[in-house]
């Protein structure tokens, strides 16, 4: 429901559980938990919560995790459309404090347990108040974490994006503001944690009956795989591998409605895809929607997809061409 002034919204806490790309395992929304091995005992050294200028354009790494992952979010926003978010201070100390959680108790999770190490307030609303972080009348907020054995900046952010549920966070179009951090056990895992937020209006994001879609088109080196089971909750249960998802997105006011969401290899025949709207999948925002293929891409492939519905209530249709060049990494 909106009302002017008066609009609050929280991204549920499920649509950005954790993402454990290193080892291959689930995480945990909502409360539950999961605990990655220890190698060695964690080391006590908060990084710091300075925040950062993210450049125009492909951004160069600075070996700052949470620098690295908040200009690569920046970047890839960018280049499908949407505002670049704001650096805040506040935000960047409660996500700072949230990953310091997670590394002092060898977890991962979006809460947090009062008089465990580290804690800074049980739930994200809590953790942006103790951070100074005012929310004012109208508001929206979400939170993304990852937990990997890889320090790169860019690994972390570029891992969160092809998790679906977190992809609906990160391209949110009304967000202004992100903080990021990172923090680092010796010789074991990073805990990485991006807050994103809006406060005091909305501002315009897209407008209405707008949408923005990723991969974008004519976007190159796709990936040509994407392993559900590493997100939770799992976007595609009782498969593992599948193909990289596609989606779209609207203002987080806005409403997307799917009458047919396609995509196949230039030439070949319509793939074999889980259709992800609010519709269909409980744990999808009603401003996006998104397809993902079950079986995996094909390198060096041209892929044709289209997409037609409506969003708020205006009629649209997209197509979009996106080249799987190569299977990369930033």
């Amino acid at each position: 429901m909106y009302m002017l002034n008066k609009w609050q919204h929280k991204l549920p806490t499920l649509l950005v559980a954790a993402l454990l790309s290193a080892c291959g395992g689930g995480g945990g929304g909502g409360g539950s938990t999961t605990t990655p091995p220890v190698i060695n005992p964690p080391v006590v050294n908060p990084p710091s919560t300075s925040c950062a200028v993210s450049p125009t354009g492909l951004p160069g790494a600075t070996g700052d995790t949470a620098i690295d992952g908040f200009n690569w979010f920046n970047y890839r926003r960018a280049d499908i459309g949407l505002a670049m978010l704001t650096c805040n201070e506040q935000l960047n100390k409660a996500a700072v404090g949230h990953s310091n959680y997670l590394r002092l108790n060898n977890t991962v999770s979006h809460d947090q347990v009062a008089g465990n190490p580290g804690f800074t307030g049980a739930a994200l609303a809590d953790r942006l108040t103790a951070s100074g972080y005012t929310l004012g009348g109208s508001y929206a907020y979400g939170e993304v974490i990852s937990a990997a054995t890889d320090r790169a900046g860019f690994y972390h952010a570029e891992e969160l994006i092809a998790a679906i549920y977190h992809r609906f966070v990160i391209f949110e179009p009304m967000f202004r503001e992100m903080g990021t951090g990172a923090s680092t056990a010796s010789g074991s895992y990073t805990y990485f944690t991006a807050d994103m937020a809006t406060r005091n209006g909305f501002g315009t994001g897209l407008g209405k009956g707008k949408i923005v879609a990723y991969p974008k088109d004519g976007q190159t080196a796709i990936p040509t795989t994407f392993d559900s089971d590493t997100e939770s909750p799992d976007p595609v249960p009782n498969v593992n591998r599948v193909g990289y998802p596609i989606s779209v997105h609207s203002d987080i006011t806005g409403n997307v409605t799917v009458t047919s969401f396609t995509v196949r290899p230039r030439g070949g025949a319509q793939m074999s895809t889980r259709l992800l709207t609010s519709a269909t999948d409980q744990h999808t925002p009603v401003h996006a929607a998104a397809i993902v293929p079950l079986s995996t891409l094909t390198s060096n492939t041209t892929y044709d997809v289209t997409f037609s519905g409506t969003v708020d209530s205006v009629a649209r249709d997209k197509k979009l061409v996106i080249y799987d060049k190569i299977t990369s990494r930033p």
